[in-house]
């Protein structure tokens, strides 16, 4: 049974990330529209529609904390600031789980600047697997038209650990399964403060060794699996990463990690620097904390502090991080100890935007180029 529940916004934004990846992208304003056909990608690409969404400009100057902010990254953080929803940081887990989304404002900037898109190359089924204690579910994003078995790459969301899920993270896991030809398995791991430390951690790595257990029926080549994710998903990654090396379970060939959770040191650098950046913060990184860990102690556990964690013998790594963020200082810390370690990483850095940003193809030109570095790494790492 194929997967439409809760997905069709998030599919209009995750299609037009993809799309503008690939730089082919549909769009018809006022029902006028000029098509070229592109023999190698065998598609359409419009060229009023890449106009289109650079056209989205900010409205205002750059705010304080970002004066060196990207155009299309403000008219994001603008749109996002307009809802005027209450700090994270100042409300229960269940109700910061209702407030906007970046997707959401991304979303509707392209619906506010008649952007139209078309329909996604990507198929998705659903699949609820047992783990300890419960079960969770898994979306699975399959390439059409793709024969034989494909690569995966095994994704954890973002959120602090206690907000968003696949839904909110649906453009990075459909830019990813278009732009390497991969299979994708997105994972809804379990949430705090519901299911405390280090139960998302048990759940990825469950996630996981369902998907090496069970490769072949999802069309997936045992010898190519990769996994990746975004904030506390980048930490679930490369958690995941070691306790396979410690528990003789076959590694990952790489791991993408981008702008991960890798300590809880709100004191770093880019902690001090972007302390009231949007749309994550050091009092929405303390409250993330709060609501996942049982006690400030658990802080010091390698899962989460990462940077003080065994990496010897893990699979090639990349790690991508941002101008704008809290967590920047600590993700590059990590690819220096990772490099440290005798691990192979490949690093960047994104000047001029915000922490999110990855998803945000269709507006934000860092992120367009981002998710293309990150879908070469994989292609390599899959030997194409």
């Amino acid at each position: 049974m194929r997967e439409n529940k809760n997905i069709q916004k998030v599919s209009i934004i995750a299609t037009a990330f993809s799309l503008v990846v690939a730089s082919i992208l549909i769009v018809s304003c006022n029902g006028n529209s000029h098509t070229t056909t592109s023999t190698a990608d065998s598609t359409i690409v419009t060229e009023t529609a890449k106009e289109a969404s650079g056209n989205i400009k900010p409205k205002g100057a750059a705010p304080a904390w970002a004066p060196d902010i990207k155009p299309g990254m403000l008219a994001v953080i603008e749109k996002l600031t307009s809802y005027g929803d209450r700090p994270i940081e100042s409300l229960t887990a269940e109700d910061a789980r209702k407030n906007h989304s970046p997707a959401d404002a991304v979303a509707d900037l392209l619906r506010e600047n008649e952007i139209m898109l078309p329909a996604s190359t990507v198929d998705t089924v659903g699949q609820d697997i047992a783990v300890p204690g419960g079960n969770i579910h898994l979306r699975i994003y399959t390439p059409k038209g793709h024969t034989g078995s494909l690569p995966v790459i095994v994704y954890y969301h973002g959120g602090g650990f206690v907000i968003a899920g696949i839904d909110a993270y649906n453009a990075s896991v459909r830019g990813m399964a278009e732009q390497t030809g991969a299979i994708v398995v997105a994972v809804a791991f379990r949430l705090g403060p519901e299911y405390k430390f280090p139960v998302a951690h048990n759940d990825a790595f469950a996630a996981y060794q369902w998907v090496v257990n069970n490769v072949a029926s999802i069309n997936g080549d045992a010898k190519k699996i990769t996994v990746m994710g975004e904030s506390a998903g980048g930490n679930l990654a490369a958690n995941v990463s070691i306790m396979a090396r410690d528990n003789g379970v076959a590694l990952p060939v790489c791991e993408v990690l981008v702008y991960p959770i890798t300590g809880a040191n709100v004191n770093t650098q880019s902690y001090q620097k972007n302390a009231s950046a949007k749309p994550l913060n050091k009092p929405m990184m303390e409250w993330f904390f709060k609501n996942y860990l049982n006690n400030m102690d658990e802080a010091k556990d390698p899962r989460i502090n990462l940077v003080a964690a065994d990496l010897k013998g893990l699979e090639p790594a990349m790690i991508i991080t941002d101008e704008l963020d809290p967590l920047q200082s600590e993700g590059m810390m990590l690819a220096d100890k990772m490099k440290a370690a005798g691990v192979s990483v490949d690093s960047k850095n994104y000047d001029g935007v915000t922490h999110e940003f990855f998803g945000m193809a269709a507006i934000v030109p860092q992120a367009k180029d981002a998710q293309a570095y990150a879908a070469d790494f994989f292609k390599k790492a899959f030997g194409k």
